[in-house]
Formats: C-alpha cells, sequence, structure tokens
C-alpha cells in the first residue's frame, strides 16, 4: 500500500516531501540533544516525540519544565500551542475521515506540514490523501529517529544551541508557507496574525499569541465573503 501511493506521487512532490523530511530530521536530534543536555532522560524525550508528535509544542512543554515552571505549566503550554490543530483538521479532516482506525492514526499524524502539503493540493481529493499520508507518515518515522539519535548524541554535546539546530523548525515553518505568500489574502492574513503575535507576546504567556495569531483568519474570511457576493 505505500508503495502504490508512492508511485501516484509527481517527483516534484517527493522531492518537496524529502526536503522536508530532511530538516525535521534536524529538528528531532536538535529536540533529543537539547533535552539530554537539560537534564531529560532518553527515554522520556523518545516517549514524548513518539506520544505527543507535536514539534513545537515539545520544545514549549520541555523548555518551561526545564526552567522551573512544573508539569501543569508546561502540558497547559503544549495544550495552548497545539490548538491550532483544531482548525487543521476541520480543513483537512474529509482527507483522512473514512473509518474509525484513519481517524485515530491520522489525527495523530495532523501537523503543521501534513495539513499544508494536503491543502496545497486544492480540489484534488486523492493527490491530498496521497501526500497526507505520505507527509504524516514519513514525518513520524524521521521525527522519532531523530529524537532519539539526538538524546544520546546530546551526552557529547555541551549547548545544541550554539550549533543552531535551534533555529531549524522556524527556518523549515518559513520555507514552507513561503509560496503560498504569494496570493495577497494569504499574505494580509499572515502580516495581521504576526503582528497581533508579536504584539502581545510582550503580555501573555507563551503559547497565547500564536494562537490569537489566527485573527489573521479574518481577512480570508471576508476575501471569501467577497467573492462569493461578486459570483453571485
Amino acid at each position: 500500500m505505500p508503495f502504490r501511493i508512492l508511485k501516484r506521487l509527481d517527483r516534484g512532490l517527493l522531492r518537496d516531501i524529502a526536503a522536508l523530511d530532511a530538516g525535521l530530521f534536524i529538528v528531532g536530534v536538535s529536540f533529543g540533544a537539547i533535552a539530554t543536555s537539560q537534564g531529560v532522560p532518553w527515554w522520556q524525550s523518545t516517549a514524548m516525540s513518539l506520544f505527543v508528535f507535536a514539534g513545537a509544542s515539545q520544545f514549549a512543554t520541555m523548555g518551561i519544565m526545564t526552567a522551573g515552571g512544573g508539569l501543569l505549566a508546561g502540558v497547559a503550554a503544549g495544550l495552548i500551542l497545539n490548538l491550532r490543530h483544531v482548525p487543521y483538521g476541520m480543513a483537512v479532516g474529509d482527507v483522512y475521515w473514512t473509518s474509525l482506525r484513519a481517524k485515530l492514526i491520522g489525527t495523530h499524524l495532523l501537523v503543521d506540514h501534513s495539513a499544508a502539503f494536503a491543502l496545497a493540493a486544492g480540489d484534488d481529493r486523492r493527490r491530498a490523501r496521497h501526500a497526507y499520508w505520505t507527509v504524516g507518515v514519513s514525518l513520524f518515522v524521521i521525527w522519532n529517529l531523530g529524537s532519539v539519535l539526538g538524546a544520546f548524541a546530546g551526552q557529547f554535546i555541551a549547548d545544541p544551541k550554539a550549533l543552531g539546530l535551534d533555529a531549524a523548525l522556524p527556518a523549515i515553518m518559513l520555507a514552507i508557507i513561503m509560496p503560498n505568500l504569494r496570493d495577497r489574502r494569504t499574505l494580509a492574513a499572515g502580516v495581521l496574525g504576526t503582528a497581533v503575535a508579536l504584539g502581545t507576546s510582550f503580555l501573555l504567556p507563551a503559547g497565547v499569541p500564536v494562537l490569537l495569531a489566527l485573527v489573521g483568519l479574518v481577512v480570508m474570511w471576508k476575501g471569501a465573503n467577497r467573492n462569493e457576493e461578486t459570483a453571485a
């Protein structure tokens, strides 16, 4: 089954997924290495990657807990960051909600990247489904492999941040959204969301500004309404 899906994907999409996997592997190594350098046992960081599987939330939770914020504060930050997955599920849920097993597995694989690739397929539901599962499964394997290797490598690295590993995730996210910024409404939504997140980051706890950045979607909603009125 996985090989049949791969054969149906064009080379350009496979190339993009391979590049994404390579970048996320570095981020996974970074997470494991930083966790180990902060005194987190390798099995704890590995278990988090396996059962949480959400890079930004894992970094946020680990950062708060290792800084003395406590378990509840760390988990709360992770949950707040993961609230962005609610609109993701609403947007691409029909791609994988085909059976109970598919819902459970597909929901666990719902991350920024799998949602982005599925949405990039547009109205082609078959292409969206293939892209979603290919990205989700490959990232899950790569992320966990990198996390394990990083956890062991972290024992020999004094300061993982000195290597710039902590900057890999933001760089990858920027690379993913750059092509979509050619659309004016998407660019306006991104600018508004960024402004809101930056403006509130000085006043609110970590994670909340990212959630408030969803305000930028108002631009997309208004634009969609105008298009409907024009079509009518």
